[in-house]
């Protein structure tokens, strides 16, 4: 699943995007980029919040307000005199429908296309005074921004507002959702014990190694939005105490509520709350809103903990003040408003990400026990919603639309245990509308499902034993040859990622081919990630592994499986299943024998079936391919029956799907 809560509306059948909308908002930007203490000739615009999220509140949707694109990720700069948009390829054709023409779009990734920062260096115009809220950009990204803008002779600068926040009168307040635990039987592991272990980490961290870091130069303290006020910056090789850090802060928002095992509802699909965590070898310091904290629960927790509670928007005095002591770890994607306003002595070290982080991406047994059932409710509901579909759809003939379906989907997961809302926005797509990886249907204008084209649907629901995330692509008629060769294709490669046994060290960068090989031999890709891992009752996309990352693949990581086929203004293909990485045994002396390190293979989750009636060409299948598709679908049978032997339709539509596998139902042994 690639989402997030704002996507399209409408799809291709929505009406043309107006041709000025934007215009005024541009222009009361604009005003205030001149009216700054030093003016602005480019005001910088990331699409994530203060915690570097990928899914964000109405409040901190910057991007969507002044540019009208409802895309998850983009970047936004506004110059003067122009305005440019930068997106990658899962947003080329929706950008292009979405902005008006006030807006130039980069499709970053396309032959000669730059990405914004080389634009900076290369397109800008030199000598200019370049803006960004030091909030909104991760600390990895300055040395790299301030460089380009630098070899341009311009300068990078820092406003103390927002200025997309001060040009509007009707942003909406920042949510304010009350907290709430989550509760042991779920997590597995007390915050106590994760707490004990981040503190444990911090004391192994001693190292007599030079790191560059980026700091702000003394003097140049930032203000109470954690913007510095002045323009001067340096490179500075610091030499790391061979003293332990002292403390480590957290600013992503499911690291912190699975670090501290509370939850809240600030996200939309996210079940996280506004804070900012550190942890010290002496303290443990939550800034969040204190009248978040109602519930008895959370209070006996965070009094168990011995949590210090200070309001959220006072983490900024408190990194300028004499509070910390020593070496402060942040890692790479900390807000840079952070790191520029901790007050000397105080140092800081930077890792790639934080060791909660790591610990987060490793579920325990209580987890991966959610997992399973979380997996297996949602498969049932799924199950029942497609025998529905199809019945509605090909034998009842009705006009179903997308909407429609996202909503009876919607349905049926609101009886089941447990269910506490939708993962993320229901990708419910037909036609040309399932070639856009991020669409969502809208109630306004959302076409009938057709029997002409595949149906993709992604979607997935959240359950307090775990997040869950399935794509399933059908067809409903009599699909071309392009569209069954191009759905065999995708299913090889998720066979291949399924099957795949790999030793200790493999990364998913290693296995994503693995997902494309098929694809490839007909010339064919696609052009988002193979998978990701995700959150246990917390976010659908997690790290720090997923399919095209160097990190190591390790027993307890969790996964997608999710390769895909987009024919542009035609129709769209992925299937998606999510895995656990567990060791593997051989059996025998001979395979595997003389490793000390472990190997590996998944274990899937995911029990829906995969139609086998309509869209493969069975004459690219091998025959373990074959066998590999009987087994899955006679696999979710036999876990599914228990569940919905008294539902008459949907065991009908299960055992269709389970049924003669190709032309001829022979396997040979």
């Amino acid at each position: 699943m690639y989402v997030v809560p704002h996507s399209e509306k409408g799809g291709l059948d929505s009406k043309d995007v107006k041709k000025n909308g934007t215009g005024d908002k541009l222009a009361a930007l604009r005003k205030l980029m001149k009216d700054e203490p030093t003016s602005l000739d480019y005001y910088i615009i990331p699409s994530a919040d203060a915690h570097q999220s990928e899914y964000i509140c109405a409040a901190d949707a910057r991007v969507e307000y002044i540019s009208d694109f409802t895309g998850s990720s983009a970047l936004a700069i506004v110059s003067t005199a122009s305005a440019h948009l930068f997106v990658d390829s899962r947003y080329w054709v929706q950008a292009a429908r979405e902005i008006d023409d006030n807006w130039t779009l980069h499709r970053v990734g396309a032959p000669g296309e730059k990405d914004w920062i080389d634009w900076v260096k290369q397109d800008a115009n030199p000598m200019s005074v370049f803006g960004v809220d030091s909030r909104l950009i991760p600390y990895r990204t300055v040395p790299q921004l301030f460089s380009r803008i630098a070899e341009r002779g311009s300068r990078l600068l820092f406003p103390k507002s927002n200025l997309i926040d001060a040009s509007r009168s009707d942003r909406p307040p920042l949510p304010n959702s009350p907290i709430t635990v989550h509760p042991i039987k779920y997590a597995g592991q007390p915050a106590s014990a994760k707490i004990k272990q981040i503190r444990e980490w911090l004391l192994s961290q001693r190292s007599p190694e030079r790191s560059t870091v980026f700091e702000v130069l003394p003097g140049e303290l930032p203000d109470e939005h954690g913007s510095p006020s002045s323009t001067s910056h340096t490179y500075a090789d610091i030499l790391s105490s061979r003293a332990a850090p002292n403390g480590v802060l957290m600013y992503a928002l499911d690291t912190i509520a699975w670090t501290l095992n509370l939850r809240g509802a600030d996200v939309p699909f996210n079940p996280v709350f506004f804070a900012y965590l550190i942890i010290t070898q002496d303290e443990v310091i939550l800034f969040t809103e204190p009248g978040k904290i109602g519930d008895e629960d959370v209070k006996a927790q965070i009094e168990s903990l011995g949590i210090n509670i200070l309001p959220y928007e006072e983490v900024w005095s408190y990194l300028q003040s004499d509070n910390l002591k020593g070496t402060i770890i942040l890692d790479s994607g900390t807000p840079y408003a952070v790191a520029s306003s901790l007050k000397r002595p105080t140092r800081y070290s930077v890792v790639n990400y934080c060791y909660a982080v790591t610990l987060k991406g490793t579920k325990n047994d209580t987890e991966i026990k959610g997992f399973r059932a979380a997996y297996l409710r949602d498969a049932a509901a799924f199950v029942q919603w497609s025998a529905w579909l199809e019945e509605a759809v090909v034998k009842k003939k009705l006009p179903i639309t997308e909407w429609d379906a996202a909503q009876k989907l919607d349905d049926y997961r609101k009886r089941l245990e447990h269910y506490r809302g939708l993962a993320y926005g229901n990708i419910s797509a037909t036609g040309a509308n399932a070639a856009l990886p991020h669409y969502e249907p809208s109630d306004e204008a959302s076409p009938v499902i057709e029997t002409a084209t595949p149906y993709l649907m992604d979607s997935g629901g959240q359950y307090l034993d775990g997040t869950c995330d399935t794509t399933r692509t059908v067809h409903f008629g009599d699909p071309t040859k392009e569209q069954k060769e191009a759905y065999t294709r995708v299913l090889q490669g998720h066979i291949a990622i399924e099957t795949a046994v790999f030793p200790y060290g493999t990364t998913g960068a290693h296995l994503d081919v693995l997902a494309r090989k098929a694809l490839w031999k007909d010339g064919l890709n696609y052009g988002h990630g193979t998978g990701h891992g995700f959150g246990s009752f917390l976010s659908v996309h997690e790290g720090p592994h997923g399919f095209g990352i160097s990190v190591p693949l390790k027993a307890g990581n969790v996964i997608t499986n999710e390769p895909g086929y987009y024919k542009e203004g035609e129709f769209g293909i992925r299937i998606e299943s999510a895995l656990l990485v567990k060791e593997v045994k051989f059996e025998g002396s001979g395979r595997g024998a003389g490793h000390e390190l472990p190997w590996f293979e998944f274990e899937r989750f995911t029990q829906v079936p995969i139609q086998a009636s309509r869209l493969i060409s069975f004459s690219l299948l091998t025959k373990e391919e074959r066998k590999w598709l009987r087994n899955h679908n006679k696999t979710c049978l036999e876990k599914l029956r228990p569940i919905l032997k008294d539902d008459k339709r949907a065991m009908t539509w299960l055992k269709k799907q389970t049924g003669k596998v190709g032309p001829i139902e022979i396997f040979w042994e």
